[in-house]
């Protein structure tokens, strides 16, 4: 009878539910001006607590991503009918009112279930219709009763809890349902409790996972260091909001820094850096403005620079296959900041084992670790007789990307269609320039971006990888194989994938060659059941979501040591 619900309030409340460890869901409850009232909230170990960013901005980051909190409040609380019942309801002991919310929250995470609070939900909450204020009687007095009952039958339960900070100036107290306004930097720690450690990663913009295999690796990174126990916050370089990508981020429970809330970086870092124990940047040029910064504001955190693949390393391939003195003059510039980032930070990340003996090479004193692309094993798709036609995938604004598809196109697709002159190449990517996306020859069938890869992956006999020139690993091939889809690939493209040619991949660095290993793949059943096989081992085994947190806490445990 106090609240009116926002629209989609119900079904992102259920989105939570999806795993298996939520017990309980609360909204964003606001006022009706659109001020925050409850973000979570924070139970102190005297029982008393704080509704996190009460009479704050709504919109602010700290309040709008997903959160495991200690308690949420009745005003909007979801939970499974099953659980509920099974908890006998709302406990009477504490009949007529108040804490019986709090005190589900706490048979609920009893329970081993997590009590969480969901930003996407909004609800206007009008606060004290129902019982009014006034502590002192009618049915608002039982706050206080109930709190004293609250401490009794939770009192080993608090003892784990935070302590109470010290009372604003003029704040009358600090329980439920009653506070005042509280600073974000006396209880931003307070909401990150469950947390022992704090991380900042930044890279140049938010990550696109549907479009680009590095976004699908930042991705699974930020979400990792969430389960090795970093309260995570992520910041773009440009600041700027990224709609449904900034959102994907936030439902995964990582706080996203952006305008108009952190508009210059080193303002941010000024006022929060001390809080940090890992600043992770990715490539050279994001990192290189801001180490000074970082090595300033945060004195209490270790640097990681991630350089996402060797950057050198590419421009040096690229200038090779192009001939082009200026292109080495400028990979030579980018050889000199690389190393010189490398060698004034705590720890450097590489996608591959090459990168990683290149580097031991060049700096053998750097502390460098392989955290390489991830990669979770999909459907098998379609067996090798439902499956037809080759595919291409690539984020076009990757420059060996484009340099493939045009070799490709020209070179490779004319000589496999002489043996199969059926077959169709299908090319798709983001950000396709004009000049592919106009481009017509024949069984050449030009998609541009697809949201969704699935009916090519599974449907598609082979998926080619014909890159002359990179550096770091591919994860067009490690998408591929985790579908169950080979891959015919140049030596180049297969670098670092731990892959071995007639095993769980063809390999092939010439047209003529590339286009009849094709050719081989496609009309061998057999061969093609073998590398697909293959291939998903190679996935499991190097690019699974544990193998690179086995690698991450490897080297966090060594940094920490």
């Amino acid at each position: 009878n106090d609240t009116k619900v926002i629209d989609h309030w119900l079904d992102r409340m259920l989105d939570l539910f999806q795993q298996p460890d939520t017990g309980i869901v609360g909204a964003r409850l606001v006022y009706a001006d659109g001020s925050l009232q409850e973000a979570g909230g924070v139970v102190f170990s005297d029982g008393s607590g704080w509704n996190y960013g009460r009479n704050d901005e709504a919109d602010r980051p700290q309040y709008s991503f997903v959160s495991e909190t200690d308690y949420v409040s009745g005003a909007c609380l979801m939970l499974r009918r099953t659980l509920f019942e099974s908890l006998n309801g709302f406990d009477s002991y504490y009949s007529p009112a108040y804490y019986e919310d709090t005190d589900l929250c706490f048979r609920v995470r009893a329970q081993g279930l997590k009590v969480m609070y969901q930003p996407a939900a909004t609800v206007v909450h009008f606060e004290g219709v129902t019982s009014g204020t006034d502590e002192s009687g009618g049915t608002k007095r039982y706050q206080v009763i109930n709190r004293e009952k609250f401490i009794q039958r939770w009192q080993a339960e608090l003892s784990h809890q935070p302590e109470s900070p010290p009372p604003l100036p003029e704040q009358a107290q600090n329980d439920l349902d009653h506070n005042d306004v509280n600073p974000s930097d006396r209880v931003r720690q307070l909401r990150y409790h469950r947390f022992a450690k704090r991380a900042l990663i930044i890279d140049a913009v938010t990550p696109t996972p549907d479009q680009d295999s590095g976004s699908v690796r930042m991705f699974a990174l930020l979400k990792l260091f969430g389960q090795i126990g970093y309260q995570t916050s992520f910041m773009p370089s440009n600041l700027a909001w990224a709609g449904v990508d900034s959102v994907r981020l936030q439902q995964a429970g990582i706080e996203v820094l952006t305008a108009p809330w952190v508009n210059d970086v080193e303002e941010w870092l000024v006022e929060h850096g001390r809080d940090l124990n890992l600043v992770l940047v990715s490539r050279h040029y994001i990192l290189t403005p801001l180490i000074r910064l970082i090595r300033h504001y945060c004195p209490n955190a270790q640097l990681l620079f991630d350089t996402v693949d060797l950057h050198f390393l590419r421009e040096e391939r690229e200038a090779e296959v192009n001939a082009s003195a200026a292109a080495l003059r400028e990979a030579a510039r980018t050889r000199r900041a690389e190393l010189s980032l490398i060698e004034r930070s705590d720890a450097t990340l590489v996608v591959s084992g090459f990168e990683a003996r290149l580097l031991n090479e060049l700096k053998p004193e750097a502390r460098v670790q392989v955290v390489s692309n991830v990669h979770s094993l999909q459907s098998a798709g379609n067996a090798w007789a439902d499956r037809r036609d080759v595919l291409f995938v690539g984020g076009f604004q990757h420059p060996p990307n484009r340099d493939a598809a045009f070799w490709l196109i020209e070179e490779i697709l004319p000589q496999i269609r002489e043996h199969l002159p059926e077959v169709k190449l299908h090319l798709i990517g983001s950000k396709m320039p004009d000049a592919i996306r106009e481009r017509r020859a024949p069984g050449l069938i030009v998609h541009g971006f697809v949201a969704d890869l699935e009916p090519y992956l599974n449907t598609c006999r082979v998926s080619l990888a014909p890159l002359r020139y990179g550096a770091g690993v591919k994860g067009k091939v490690n998408q591929a194989m985790s579908h169950g889809l080979p891959v015919v690939a140049t030596t180049c493209a297969a670098e670092g994938m731990y892959t071995r040619h007639e095993h769980d991949v063809l390999m092939a660095d010439t047209a003529d060659d590339f286009a009849e290993q094709v050719v081989r793949l496609y009309q061998d059943q057999a061969l093609w059941e073998k590398i697909a096989a293959n291939g998903r081992d190679n996935v499991e085994q190097h690019f699974s979501v544990a193998a690179a947190e086995r690698a991450l806490s490897e080297l966090l445990r060594e940094l920490e040591s």
